[in-house]
């Protein structure tokens, strides 16, 4: 048991870059996919990063679509006439 906390005292540094690392990468990959069904291998894969990416609470995609919200509606720029 000492050999590994020596060893990890010593890497502390390259340990933290790392776990910073697979936060950021995780973070992006749940960003950026649409949240599967939970039924599937993609959707258990899913999970995984979405727990990596430490997306919890408000922060986490159910991928629910509440059908009482209206989508925002795109502001019209004015035109610009000469």
């Amino acid at each position: 048991m000492e050999v590994v906390m020596n060893w990890v005292s010593a890497h502390h540094e390259v340990l933290f870059s790392i776990a910073t690392a697979l936060v950021t990468v995780a973070s992006l990959v749940a960003s950026l996919t649409p949240t599967p069904k939970d039924d599937t291998v993609v959707g258990k894969l899913y999970k995984i990063v979405d727990f990596l990416a430490i997306n919890v609470g408000k922060a986490k995609d159910t991928g629910i679509v509440d059908p009482t919200v209206k989508p925002a509606k795109k502001k019209k720029r004015p035109s610009k006439k000469k």
